[in-house]
């Protein structure tokens, strides 16, 4: 009998969830970790050998899938990511050891879209701080910061950016974007004004990042490219912490280059608890949860079973398969 190990915390024992009896429908023994952390990747990959020891398949969070783990475990045939991110993954690692890398990329992208414009109301709106003063017994009267009627850029326009598009014009707002790959029949279908990165920079009033961490995208958001910024906008990012050199954005806070931010994402996860970000009252964090609601976790947690019971079957998961090269001869 295959094993499947779930990893996600908020997937951990929720049996009403279809993914359960879809793995157990396809003849598959479903374990969780010792450790209900373990996606929070805390303890590196040698807690990831443990907890993966005898497993054929996992539903992955954000723990490390390193050349030492697919070494350590010859017989983990699949890795499927809860969600479209896949940098804890070592893909090259994965395609020698001939294991399909699978993410969800249908379900988690308007729950990411919301996330992203309610971290925007909570940063223009000063929610989070007024919250506070209210609860101190005290009533401020300072003058919010509009949406309607500005420039909402966006960089990045996969299926995350392009439902936040959707969602920012419904809102009044005067859409950009910036994209290596620009989609032009929903370009022209949304009338979004597709520009090059440092006209989004200096045009938009707030600044929304939906791209991916890769090499090139890693420490993009630095001193430079706030300084390119309108004086007075907000970033907005819900895509990875390592986008952001944090020390540059506080500076840029600081200063008032820019007016807020409001991110999901952080650079160490958990973080530090005297990140210099927690003293700033013009920014507001969620704990990387963006992708996950009530609706999507069931969502992904579907997508990632099918996957996993699907390469088990036979059955090749189209546009699911990160590192698709190995296809040709593949089997369980």
């Amino acid at each position: 009998m295959p094993t499947a190990l779930i990893v996600p915390e908020a997937m951990r024992e929720v049996s009403e969830h279809a993914y359960v009896p879809l793995f157990r429908e396809a003849g598959f023994e479903i374990r969780y970790p010792q450790n209900v952390q373990l996606a929070r990747g805390l303890n590196g990959s040698a807690e990831v050998i443990e907890e993966l020891a005898g497993v054929d398949a996992v539903i992955a969070g954000g723990e490390p899938y390193t050349p030492d783990v697919f070494q350590a475990l010859p017989q983990l045939r699949v890795v499927a990511r809860a969600g479209v991110g896949y940098d804890q993954v070592d893909i090259p690692a994965a395609t020698e050891h001939r294991v399909p890398v699978t993410i969800t990329p249908t379900t988690n992208h308007e729950a990411v879209a919301e996330l992203a414009l309610s971290l925007l109301f909570a940063v223009t709106k000063s929610l989070v701080f007024h919250d506070r003063q209210v609860r101190a017994g005290h009533w401020p009267r300072q003058l919010l910061m509009p949406i309607r009627q500005r420039t909402f850029g966006i960089l990045g326009l996969g299926r995350i950016g392009r439902s936040t598009a959707i969602r920012a014009k419904a809102l009044g707002m005067d859409v950009i974007a910036t994209d290596a790959y620009p989609p032009h029949d929903f370009l022209a279908e949304q009338k979004i004004e597709l520009v090059e990165f440092d006209d989004l920079l200096a045009r938009s009033d707030f600044v929304s990042v939906h791209c991916p961490h890769t090499p090139e995208t890693e420490n993009l958001f630095n001193r430079d490219v706030f300084a390119k910024m309108k004086r007075g906008s907000v970033l907005i990012n819900t895509a990875r912490g390592k986008l952001v050199v944090e020390e540059d954005l506080v500076e840029a806070l600081q200063s008032g280059q820019l007016r807020g931010a409001g991110l999901d994402v952080l650079r160490q996860e958990p973080p530090a608890a005297d990140n210099p970000l927690f003293a700033l009252d013009n920014v507001v964090i969620s704990p990387h949860l963006a992708g996950t609601d009530e609706m999507s976790l069931e969502g992904m947690g579907v997508e990632a079973a099918q996957c996993i019971v699907d390469l088990h079957q036979g059955r090749w998961p189209e546009g699911a398969v990160v590192n698709d090269d190995i296809r040709t001869g593949w089997a369980w």
